[in-house]
């Protein structure tokens, strides 16, 4: 009971005794319970090769699941009784789930399994009771897929690996420079043409190395209502985002018309294969405006608003992310048709137009029921009433947004970006950015001490953040995310104390035992002691950056 990770609000129990889990066990399901009772038998049950049939209420050897409204949403209360089982009340189906995957920790590695190691095997849930809430309610891991491409059973493990950490928002980004990762029927050439790329540079963008063979792929709208529908199974909400008006050469590549024609041959771009800040941007004209439209048409049918609803916070599954970053000028300045447009809307230039590209999008959204939200950049030129922010670069961006009154994901790159590096030396594979360490994972802070109370009620939460620009399979993207993802989830979910109070110690007592689940799982994290051999990158050029991160 004292090694659940995250951590629970209150927990109280008995070393000494313990609540057995036999074939003799049955599991009662109240109304509104039932995606959690389908889970515990085709998970945990599998796992421990146990039936978990239907019981009685009054069953007292039984695993009992119920709705208790006077709980948080989110919330939920385990308890292991001798004589009376174990019963999990939630606030919502969310919190009864919730209360799951930490029953599903109290059992040991084995449940972690897919099949069972040893059938005859007893199993008991230490007695006690757990009463648990989070803190945040945005807990999100975003995921790109477009620089290097993970197949849908991967993205699926991921939600699983979520779900064990209570993490509840998959920010899906799906479109760059790199690839196009998602089917637009309307637009076929965006996955024919835009979904591959003839080569990739291995390493940073000053690497001398390529990986001269195409890479790519793509989900299909039936992968993507599969992901969807099965993130929603596991109460995480799925918030998709196509980038614009920058790291668009993808589409252009596929669309030429979509790019700045009157300044560049678009016709000849290809999805790059490099690494950086492209200047090929979108142009501001009618015509990108409905084929991003026709975009967002059937991208909304694939990600409903309502996808998740049982949280009590059902506003997650209407975002939509419009990225929004990283948007070069010069092919505006240099464009007759984008200083056309800035005379005719009376713009100040070239800041305020991407402000009205973001603008146009954010009423189009808000006309569907939708919201928009987007990385820091748009800021700047202003932004609309319902628009939200993901602050990346530093805290600075969500002071402002929240400052402003706009709600904000606190993602800071130089706290959550997990491509950062793990540990200084040469033995980290691909050394990218500043050393952030699992402790200085653990030590992350979502809300900004310069805010005030008010202010701070905008911060929906936090998000950590896997680009994949030098994680070219699932094996990369596991060490890079883990442990340290674990770290995060604790500090998204658990009310900790301010940083330099929180007790790294037993964390890491606690990871002991977390390591274990994650080799169940297959995880390939990195381990504490540095990288085993076939885990490093020698003679691949990184980026690291030396000393404490700006904050």
């Amino acid at each position: 009971m004292t090694d659940v990770i995250p951590a629970p609000r209150a927990a109280a129990g008995s070393p000494d005794r313990a609540v057995p889990l036999d074939r003799g066990t049955t599991l009662w399901a109240a109304e509104g319970t039932g995606g959690t009772e389908r889970w515990l038998r085709g998970t945990l049950g599998a796992a421990l090769g146990l039936p978990l049939p239907p019981g009685a209420e009054d069953d007292p050897d039984s695993v009992r699941l119920r709705l208790d409204d006077s709980l948080e949403p989110e919330a939920y209360r385990l308890a292991a009784a001798a004589g009376r089982g174990v019963e999990i009340r939630g606030g919502s189906p969310a919190g009864v789930f919730w209360g799951a995957q930490t029953l599903r920790q109290m059992l040991g590695p084995d449940a972690f399994r897919r099949a069972p190691l040893r059938p005859d095997a007893a199993h008991a849930v230490p007695a006690g009771v757990i009463e648990d809430a989070p803190r945040f309610r945005w807990r999100g891991l975003m995921l790109d897929v477009a620089r290097h491409f993970m197949p849908k059973d991967g993205v699926l493990r991921y939600l699983d690996l979520m779900a064990a950490h209570k993490l509840n928002v998959l920010h899906f980004h799906l479109t760059d420079d790199q690839g196009w990762r998602i089917e637009i029927k309307r637009y076929p050439r965006l996955t024919e043409v835009g979904s591959w790329r003839a080569r990739t540079r291995f390493g940073h963008r000053a690497s001398p190395l390529w990986e001269d063979r195409p890479h790519g792929g793509h989900y299909t709208q039936d992968d993507i209502r599969e992901i969807v529908a099965y993130a929603a199974e596991r109460h995480i909400a799925v918030v998709p985002e196509i980038d614009v008006p920058g790291h668009s050469q993808a589409a252009i590549a596929a669309y030429p018309e979509l790019g700045n024609t009157d300044v560049v041959d678009t016709a000849a771009l290809t999805v790059w294969d490099d690494w950086g800040v492209n200047p090929n941007v979108l142009a501001p004209t009618d015509t990108t405006l409905r084929f991003y439209e026709g975009v967002f048409e059937e991208l909304l049918e694939l990600f409903p608003a309502d996808a998740v609803t049982s949280t009590g916070f059902a506003g997650f599954s209407r975002f939509v992310h419009i990225g929004g970053d990283e948007c070069p000028k010069e092919q505006w300045r240099a464009s007759p048709t984008a200083q056309a447009r800035i005379a005719e809307l009376g713009l100040a230039g070239e800041d305020e137009l991407q402000a009205w590209f973001v603008g146009h999008f954010d009423a189009w959204l808000t006309a569907r029921g939708r919201r928009l939200i987007g990385w820091d950049e748009i800021l700047e030129g202003g932004l609309a009433a319902g628009a939200a922010v993901s602050s990346w670069r530093g805290y600075a961006g969500g002071i402002a947004a929240a400052r402003a009154g706009h709600d904000v994901v606190m993602c800071p790159e130089q706290e959550v970006y997990l491509d950062h590096r793990q540990a200084p030396g040469e033995d980290e594979p691909v050394p990218i950015g500043f050393v952030r360490t699992l402790e200085d994972v653990y030590r992350f802070e979502p809300v900004p001490p310069e805010l005030d109370a008010a202010q701070a009620r905008h911060v929906l939460g936090a998000q950590a953040n896997v680009w994949t620009e030098v994680m070219e399979d699932q094996a990369r993207v596991d060490y890079q995310a883990f442990p340290r993802l674990a770290a995060f989830a604790e500090v998204a979910w658990s009310a900790l104390p301010t940083p330099a109070e929180r007790d790294f110690a037993d964390f890491e007592r606690r990871m002991t035992a977390h390591y274990g689940r994650l080799d169940a799982l297959g995880v390939r994290y990195r381990p504490p002691t540095g990288p085993y051999p076939w885990q490093r990158r020698p003679g691949i050029l990184g980026r690291p950056l030396d000393g404490p991160p700006p904050r």
